[in-house]
C-alpha cells in the first residue's frame, strides 16, 4: 500500500474554512479519481500553533502505479485549487509512503 502524505501547517484565518473544504470537496474529488482508495484527516499535537495548526492529510492507494498516475494527470489541477481558494494561507509539503 502507498500512503500520499500531506502536511500542512494552516493560518487561523482560514483554519476551519479550510478543514471544511478539505473533508467536504478535496478529499471526496482525490477518491473519485479512482486512484486512492480512503484517505485520513490528522492534527499534529505538541507543535507550536502560534501561528496555525498543523495537519496530516494521508490518502491510500493499492499501487505506486496508482500514484504516480495521480501525480502525472491530477496533482497540478488539485494543488491550484488549493492555491485559488486559500492563496498563501497555508504552506504544505508532500512526502510518499510504502507500508512493508
Amino acid at each position: 500500500m502507498i500512503i500520499f502524505n500531506i502536511t500542512t501547517k494552516v493560518s487561523p484565518i482560514i483554519e476551519g474554512a479550510w478543514l471544511t473544504w478539505i473533508k467536504q470537496d478535496y478529499l471526496p474529488a482525490i477518491i473519485q479519481t479512482g486512484l486512492f482508495h480512503d484517505y485520513r484527516v490528522c492534527r499534529l499535537l505538541e507543535q507550536d500553533d502560534s501561528d496555525g495548526s498543523t495537519y496530516v492529510v494521508q490518502c491510500f492507494a493499492d499501487t505506486v502505479e496508482n500514484y504516480q498516475t495521480f501525480q502525472q494527470e491530477h496533482a497540478a489541477a488539485f494543488l491550484k485549487r488549493a492555491f485559488d481558494r486559500f492563496g498563501d494561507q497555508f504552506v504544505s509539503f508532500r512526502t510518499v509512503m510504502q507500508v512493508v
